[in-house]
């Protein structure tokens, strides 16, 4: 999910098995609904891995396929997934769901929406305690006094940057989790360069000399 419209298309990557769009922009509340919910946005991640039957959703968040089948078909009604292949099997469709896009863009939003649009900085945060306690976390803060109208190229990167971490192939045995967050703030900045000043050498200053 990310705020700011792209004007580019992320960088192609091969996964998953299956087509689907690179961007998605959505700001209804029913799609904004049936997206942020802990447990759909936790089944349309693992989309993002390969397409899955319900039954390899719900071994893989541990609920039972009732409770998972309940959820596939509220993202199915919302549009955020889709049937990408079926099998028969004794009579049966067996199906395989998948997203239709890699990313979703939260467009443009009322200000009673935003409640819906969860921010994920401080899950981020909760959820790397363990990894910081045990020396295993790699973060990075900065800060920058930019133009507005840079802010936008540059997180068009990080999506970029995002995609392909999620194309790395999952032969690890354990799952990493990549953040970023890019917002206006308050931070302290110095005040314009005398140019002047900026460009005099230590000690060759203009005062009077013996």
């Amino acid at each position: 999910m990310s705020s700011i419209n792209p004007e580019t298309d992320p960088t192609p990557v091969d996964r998953p098995d299956y087509q689907l769009e690179d961007v998605r922009i959505i700001s209804s509340t029913a799609e904004l609904k049936a997206l942020f919910h802990p447990l759909r946005e936790e089944l349309v991640d693992l989309l993002l891995e390969r397409a899955a039957t319900v039954a390899e959703l719900a071994d893989a968040v541990g609920r039972p396929p009732s409770t998972v089948a309940y959820h596939v078909a509220k993202l199915l009604d919302a549009g955020l997934i889709k049937v990408v292949r079926t099998r028969k099997v004794r009579a049966i469709d067996e199906r395989w769901y998948g997203r239709v896009a890699r990313t979703f863009y939260v467009g443009k939003i009322s200000a009673e929406q935003l409640p819906l649009v969860p921010n994920y900085l401080p899950t981020a945060a909760a959820e790397s305690v363990a990894a910081h306690r045990n020396d295993q976390l790699r973060a990075l803060l900065r800060y920058a006094h930019i133009p507005e109208d840079q802010a936008e190229p540059f997180w068009r990167k990080m999506i970029a940057l995002f995609a392909e971490f999620s194309a790395l192939p999952r032969t690890g045995e354990r799952s990493y989790a990549l953040v970023a967050g890019l917002y206006p703030t308050e931070h302290v900045t110095l005040p314009p360069a005398d140019d002047a000043a900026a460009h005099q050498r230590p000690g060759s200053g203009s005062g009077d000399h013996p």
